[in-house]
């Protein structure tokens, strides 16, 4: 397995993303996309993945800074919310297209 994407592919992802990047950055890009591909490629390694291994921010009581008054507790966040899968918000899912 190469240790990095072609140079096509980073500029097909750069395009999809619609940015721009000097040859020093694709170069940077080359590697380090590759090494991101290969860590979420270890999740497919997980005999009993299950989207319950999945964490959500508000799965406990949470208090984001110590300091901070502002709490969550469990289910507030869910609880308007119109469409829901366990602790995870459905969104839909919009794609533009150039005119």
């Amino acid at each position: 397995m190469q240790d990095k994407l072609t140079r096509d592919e980073v500029l097909h992802v750069l395009d999809l993303a619609r940015l721009e990047a000097s040859d020093e950055e694709i170069e940077k890009y080359q590697v380090e996309l590759k090494k991101m591909i290969m860590e979420i490629d270890k999740i497919k390694e997980l005999n009993d993945f299950d989207e319950d291994l999945l964490i959500a921010p508000w799965s406990h009581d949470t208090v984001f800074r110590e300091n901070d008054s502002l709490e969550i507790k469990n289910g507030d966040i869910l609880k308007n919310v119109p469409s829901r899968k366990g602790n995870f918000i459905c969104v839909d899912v919009e794609v533009l297209k150039d005119e």
